[in-house]
């Protein structure tokens, strides 16, 4: 079996390496820590190609995009992808794209990517492209958002025994109108939890909300730990059998009122997703800031473990 994590870290090396086409097998094995002969192992296979001929495509791919796409000199395109002059850039280039560089520059919409057993390609302007280990819906993508937002509201409740009763009840001045009405580290904290345990008595046909039971960080841990699985199984059951439209009546409501499985979950990560970020802004401020923004990415996907902290380059 391959290691995932060896195997990111792996194409992240030979991605990083694409502008230093010179660099030599045993530099990108001793990026991740490998001999020679177990890097080209790991590499092919996972990918199906040996990590010279796989590189060696995506500089390639790379090139034939500039040609494309780009006013640059065909010189400096081979140069970029590790050939020391044009007419040893053309050689390989032909025999991959059945035409010389200038000829693909003079189609128009030719395709820069090559046959490639992995699904990996060059991703413009200067990533790669990785297919899906596996099929998903968007109720996986939902279902991962609801479970981050059930994640981190745990790790939000297990952080309070952190401050004391003063950071617990001290009012947040930055609040949303309309969300909560003087909101404290401890209120918001709360209704976090009753959020969920309100509609999970409302979906199960309940007239009236349930006593919570306690605000102090243990008991809201223990009402988590109950209402939490209780409205993902409702939910993600609803949305797996198609059934997001699928109308209830909302008993606990003066009037009762008409709601949607779909419009409940958009509600509770909508109203949450602020209730989390002041709750995370409390701590911080309390000294407990090893939450970052309780960015959902890496939870959902992606290698970012805070995409709000990643630094960016910008255009000229």
């Amino acid at each position: 079996m391959v290691d995932t994590d060896r195997l990111r870290r792996t194409l992240e090396v030979i991605e990083e390496s694409l502008d230093a086409p010179e660099a030599a097998g045993a530099d990108l094995a001793a990026g991740v820590y490998l001999s020679r002969y177990h890097f080209t192992r790991l590499v092919r296979a996972a990918l199906c190609e040996p990590p010279g001929t796989f590189r060696r495509r995506l500089l390639l791919e790379r090139a034939a995009w500039r040609l494309a796409s780009t006013d640059d000199a065909v010189i400096d395109v081979a140069f970029d992808a590790g050939y020391a002059a044009p007419e040893a850039f053309a050689r390989p280039f032909a025999r991959a794209f059945g035409r010389s560089p200038s000829g693909f520059r003079a189609e128009t919409g030719a395709a820069w990517e090559l046959p490639a057993p992995s699904g990996v390609h060059f991703r413009p302007p200067g990533g790669l492209l990785l297919p899906t280990t596996r099929r998903s819906t968007a109720v996986d993508v939902v279902t991962s958002m609801l479970d981050h937002h059930l994640y981190l509201t745990g790790e939000i409740i297990d952080r309070l025994p952190r401050v004391d009763a003063e950071a617990l009840d001290r009012p947040i001045t930055l609040s949303v109108e309309g969300i909560d009405r003087s909101p404290t580290l401890r209120s918001v904290s709360a209704r976090l939890v009753g959020q969920l345990e309100m509609w999970v008595a409302a979906l199960q046909g309940a007239d009236r909300v349930p006593d919570g039971g306690g605000d102090c960080p243990a008991a809201l841990r223990r009402r988590l730990d109950v209402a939490g699985p209780q409205f993902r199984a409702l939910i993600v059951d609803a949305l797996s059998e198609g059934r997001a439209e699928e109308t209830f009546i909302d008993a606990t409501c003066d009037p009762p009122h008409t709601f949607t499985y779909g419009g409940v979950l958009a509600h509770v990560l909508t109203f949450a997703a602020v209730r989390r970020t002041l709750a995370i802004g409390a701590l911080e401020s309390a000294g407990v800031d090893d939450l970052g923004s309780g960015d959902p990415m890496r939870f959902v996907g992606g290698s970012g473990a805070d995409a709000s902290g990643i630094r960016r380059s910008s255009g000229s």
